[in-house]
């Protein structure tokens, strides 16, 4: 109530303050302005609304504010009215906006409204209200539209977040890949087959990966391990460089190698009374609960003292058999091979290996210069409380040094535009966040949306710790050469760079299938998807059920035996391999003789044969649902119609591409002022038109019917055309376009329109646009009117050809009617003269013969109409098209229809 009293006080006020400037003006008091209550009501019923000026805030601090629309009624009252911002247009018409703030109390405040006289307030207003809305249209996209839109304008949108998406899409790949390259492959490949591969000796053919006990670990440091870090010597003995190792010649090992060790401590594990005098020793499987921390061996050192995880500044490794802390027993090695196998060889010496230790890191990096890639190895030997060992490794090449070549800059600058995409993106959901409130999650895409914009802000963030970080990792390196360097977390992150990086690229491009759903062939999958997913979860449940029970019998029967069933997970993945045909029925039949062949046969029976093929038909039967509801929708425009479209309104401007008037005109050129039908289908069917288009055309304009085209009914086409653009033209400028009710965002198109008109103009448009028809709606409809003509002209060519056949169906009645009865006539006058019966026969046959040649001839012609699309007429010239029976022709028709006893085929 008070904010109506406000309302009612301040347009009193107003009204006052007009009529005495009017007055004092000379001029009669203008009319009444519009109530401004009913749109701050309308603004509080619509929250999406926002004032289109940004005075609106201010005003609204001291009380409700009052927009009013002001009309002049001559120059000089508009010239002399304090209430407008400028002189009244030419002609004395002229509209003017004021927005009044009121108090509480209804008075107004003072000074508020006054505007400077030299106009530069109002210009900088105006160009502040265009860059305002230029930028709130940059986040225009199809949920910020009104419901209401029309399909064009709505897909205009589509259109324009589709191509930001593509640009954005390709900036992110050409990050992606732009990172990663085949030397990457090439890199660890080489590295892999220098530490993995190569023999422990000349006559063991015992490698890394085959190593099986301590004794094998140690040949393998004092053999492959030293022979791979060390490169001192060229291929003819002669020396490197001092104090520095190039593997291959190419690599240079970073600072120095380190080997770490974890061990549990004795104890850890209970014996069984019986075995106590037996068993004096038990180690218990690693946990960082049992992790031996005692000195021991010639404890002094780092390799025979504990050392914790965060003085050696490691972290975590998820390991074959289980998961190992970043501390433990450390030795760093040497920067050259004789010093390294001394230690080595200590360690060895006095068992820094025992029955405690139960994994063995060896860590070091090496940096290639010609690629600029780091390469940091890891290589574990998992020592389990079965005895024997396990061996894993680890190969991560990173690059860590940005911006050296000129491809590197260009990245950079794609970093930076993939930074303001994130940017821009996290703005647009924001938006949209405030305009749906929760209903915005309600939708699979948004939130796809979201988890891109966060999986892209933890890459960017992990990128910037990844820079920042080897900086001080190199000047330490370069600060005391002879320590070891550990980029181990630098290669923990880059790993999950890596894999953000690549379930970011994973879903941006899924999400592509949100632009292609606008298809309407592409949309059939999602359609298809949506409507089968109940029957898809009961099916599942059905099909896990099975599958895990088959999971837990292979596990419980074959695990102890068979690599591939060994743990509950490689079940389920081997059984997956089963359904794909990738198995193993042998190992399974070793392994149970009785249980094998039973568990894979009705395996393969109930998962591949009954229960796939289950899944296979619940796709397909909803997948027919769809496409034939489809089929029965309504054909609205796509995606695609409005690409093709624009595509062909550009390339008639570029004069590029020629309309069908400009087609025909051509084709007339060509043969002379005169065209027949099947010349101009069989030309207009070249350049792209269709059968319906050339037909409607031809029938229109061929006034004479003799299926030609003449340059006269040629130039009477060009000037029906231009008329009729001419008047939707006209149309167009009188037609009222509707006011959104929304205030953000607006197209660019409509900013520029209200800035280049008038206020008051823009304000009259909007009242007449409630009882009007908006320009997209009368575009529908027109649209309908022009098919609804191109089916009727097909129907009524239709129909004339049936009316065709009818005359002469008629015609061939009448005929032999008049012939029978010249012929009864002929009989009685001789009968009754008495003449003589061989010129009667004669007098017959004439009249026979005649009969029947003019009926081949008017076969012979009735046969060429038709075959040419040319109707004929009852004197059989070419009909016209506008010709229709007379009442006594067609009563004729229907009084013989019944005696000819005659079949018509339309």
């Amino acid at each position: 109530m008070a904010g109506s009293g406000g309302c009612r006080r301040g347009r009193e006020q107003l009204e006052l303050e007009r009529l005495g400037e009017a007055a004092r003006a000379g001029s009669c008091p203008p009319s009444p302005p519009l109530s401004a209550c009913s749109r701050q009501a309308w603004s509080r019923d619509n929250p999406g609304f926002e004032p289109e000026e940004e005075g609106a805030a201010a005003a609204a601090a001291a009380g409700p504010v009052l927009e009013m629309d002001v009309e002049w009624g001559s120059p000089a009252a508009g010239t002399s009215s304090s209430l407008g911002s400028g002189a009244a247009g030419p002609g004395g018409g002229g509209r003017r906006q004021r927005r009044v703030p009121a108090g509480r109390g209804g008075t107004e405040v003072p000074g508020r409204h006054q505007v400077p006289p030299d106009g530069a307030a109002p210009h900088r207003a105006a160009w502040a209200k265009r860059l305002a809305r230029r930028l709130r249209g940059l986040w225009g996209t199809r949920l910020m539209e009104e419901s209401n839109t029309s399909r064009e304008r709505y897909l205009k949108s589509v259109l324009r977040e589709l191509v930001t998406y593509m640009v954005f899409l390709v900036v992110l790949c050409v990050l992606t890949y732009g990172t990663v390259s085949s030397s990457m492959y090439y890199y660890t490949r080489v590295l892999s087959q220098l530490f993995l591969e190569t023999p422990v000796s000349k006559m063991e053919k015992t490698d890394f990966k085959t190593l099986s006990t301590m004794d094998d670990f140690w040949k393998f440091t004092e053999g492959p391990l030293l022979d791979g870090l060390y490169w001192e010597m060229w291929y003819n003995n002669k020396t490197m460089a001092e104090n520095k190792s190039f593997i291959y010649y190419e690599n240079l090992l970073l600072g120095v190698p380190r080997i770490r060790q974890l061990k549990v401590r004795n104890g850890s594990c209970s014996i069984p009374e019986d075995l106590k005098d037996e068993i004096k020793d038990c180690y218990d499987v690693y946990s960082v609960a049992d992790e031996d921390t005692a000195p021991f061996g010639l404890r002094n050192g780092t390799a025979w003292t504990y050392t914790n995880e965060k003085d050696l500044n490691g972290s975590s490794h998820w390991g074959l058999i289980a998961t190992y802390s970043g501390a433990g027993y450390y030795q760093d090695l040497s920067r050259n091979r004789e010093m390294t196998a001394v230690q080595i060889a200590s360690l060895k010496k006095n068992l820094w290996l025992d029955r405690g230790t139960r994994a063995a890191f060896i860590d070091f990096s090496v940096y290639n210069a010609n690629i600029n890639l780091f390469c940091i190895v890891r290589l574990l030997v998992e020592f389990p409380a079965t005895g024997g060992l396990v061996t894993s490794w680890q190969f991560q090449p990173v690059r860590l040094i940005h911006y050296i070549s000129t491809f590197d800059f260009f990245l950079a600058a794609c970093e930076m535009a993939f930074c303001l995409f994130v940017l821009y993106y996290m703005v647009e959901e924001i938006l949209e966040i405030r305009i749906h409130r929760l209903h915005y999650f309600r939708s699979l895409w948004n939130c796809l949306d979201i988890l891109i914009i966060v999986l892209s802000v933890a890459a960017i963030g992990i990128s910037i710790y990844r820079t920042s970080t080897v900086d001080t990792l190199l000047k330490k390196l370069l600060e005391d050469q002879n320590s070891f360097p550990n980029f181990e977390p630098l290669a923990y992150w880059q790993m999950q760079f890596n894999n953000i990086a690549a379930v970011t690229v994973f879903f941006v491009w899924i999400k592509l299938f949100k632009f292609v759903n606008f298809n309407r062939t592409m949309s059939q999958l999602s359609t298809t998807m949506s409507r089968c997913v109940k029957d898809v979860v009961g099916f599942a449940i059905m099909f896990f059920v099975i599958f895990l029970a088959y999971a837990q019998l292979a596990y419980l029967v074959f695990g102890t035996q068979i690599d591939d069933f060994s743990t509950f997970q490689d079940c389920i993945f081997t059984q997956f391999r089963i359904i794909l045909g990738d198995f193993n029925f042998t190992e399974v039949e070793e392994a149970n003789r009785i249980l094998g062949p039973i568990y894979f046969t009705t395996f393969v029976f109930f998962m591949f044969f009954i229960l796939l093929n289950m899944f296979l038909a619940i796709i397909n039967d909803t997948y027919s649902e769809v496409k034939s509801d489809m089929a029965q929708q309504k054909a609205e425009m796509e995606l695609s119609d409005l690409i093709r479209k624009g595509y062909n309104k550009a390339m008639i401007k570029l004069k590029l591409k020629k309309t069908a008037v400009d087609d025909i005109s051509e084709s007339l050129r060509q043969g002379g002022g005169k065209l027949n039908f099947d010349e101009l289908r069989q030309d207009l069917k070249g350049k792209g038109h269709t059968d319906a288009e050339i037909e409607a055309i031809f029938t229109k304009y061929d006034q004479d019917g003799d299926q030609e085209l003449t340059e006269h009914e040629h130039q009477q086409m060009r000037d029906d055309l231009e008329k009729e653009r001419e008047d939707l033209d006209l149309d167009r400028s009188s037609l009222p376009r509707p006011l959104s009710s929304r205030s953000f965002p607006r197209s660019l198109d409509d900013s520029e329109e209200d800035e280049d008109e008038d206020s008051g103009h823009s304000s009259r448009r909007r009242g007449s646009s409630s009882s009007g028809v908006s320009y997209e709606e009368f575009q529908v409809l027109m649209r309908r009117v022009d098919r609804m003509e191109h089916s009727i002209g097909s129907i009524v060519s239709k129909i004339d050809a049936v009316i065709v056949k009818l005359e002469a169906m008629e015609r061939a009645k009448i005929k032999r009617r008049d012939v029978l009865g010249r012929l009864l006539d002929g009989v009685t006058e001789d009968e009754r003269l008495g003449r003589d019966n061989e010129i009667h026969r004669e007098q017959m046959e004439r009249l026979v013969r005649e009969e029947l040649e003019r009926w081949e001839s008017d076969d012979t012609a009735s046969q060429m109409s038709h075959r040419l699309g040319t109707p004929l007429g009852l004197n059989g010239q070419p009909r016209s098209r506008n010709s229709r029976p007379s009442s006594s022709q067609s009563d004729g028709i229907d009084g013989g229809g019944g005696g000819g006893g005659n079949n018509i085929h339309v």
